[in-house]
């Protein structure tokens, strides 16, 4: 009895998708060579560890540095970014960081229960490979409006480093203003 060549088809497919997880599994990929920033960021690049599954990173623009405790923007944890309660983010897509010189006054998404929930604007921040099963940034720029009412922009870079692997932040931000109409181009 012959088998038939469908069969043959989905065996290989099937030895095809086990070889390329076990080779994405085994592969150590190559770390960005980012550090962790110790203090307060110069020049708008802040690299953090958020690696810990258990406790979010809070960062505050204004201050240029993570903080312990009071006011905060964004927070880290894990693959998880969220805003603090008062604080909207808003995806401008794909869009050059350094072409945003202004952003939409309105539309911003915020937090709107519980605690470990993700902001949604940037809640997909990322891409996730089923090959090398690590995340990389979809390099889209995020404007932030903060609770007192600053505007800054941002962008995920990597969630690697050679200090920490995963879970290790590096973005970039600057502050920006808000635009008076929403027009075409107008970033």
């Amino acid at each position: 009895m012959k088998t038939p060549i469908l069969v043959w088809v989905l065996a290989a497919a099937f030895l095809l998708l086990v070889a390329s997880l076990l080779i994405g599994s085994i592969v150590k990929p190559e770390f960005p060579p980012y550090e962790l920033t110790r203090g307060a960021a110069s020049g708008g690049l802040y690299t953090l560890d958020a690696s810990s599954g258990d406790r979010w990173r809070r960062f505050r623009f204004a201050h240029d540095s993570l903080v312990e405790t009071g006011a905060w923007d964004i927070a880290f944890r894990r693959n998880h970014v969220s805003t603090a309660p008062g604080v909207g983010a808003r995806d401008l897509g794909p869009v050059s960081f350094d072409s945003v010189v202004s952003v939409p006054a309105d539309g911003y998404a915020t937090v709107v229960a519980a605690r470990d929930t993700a902001n949604p604007a940037i809640g997909k921040w990322y891409a996730y490979s089923m090959l090398s099963h690590l995340l990389t940034s979809k390099h889209h720029v995020y404007a932030v409006r903060t609770g007192d009412g600053q505007f800054f922009v941002f962008e995920v870079l990597a969630y690697y480093c050679r200090d920490v692997g995963a879970g290790c932040y590096t973005m970039r931000y600057k502050t920006s203003r808000p635009r008076t109409t929403e027009s075409p181009g107008a970033r």
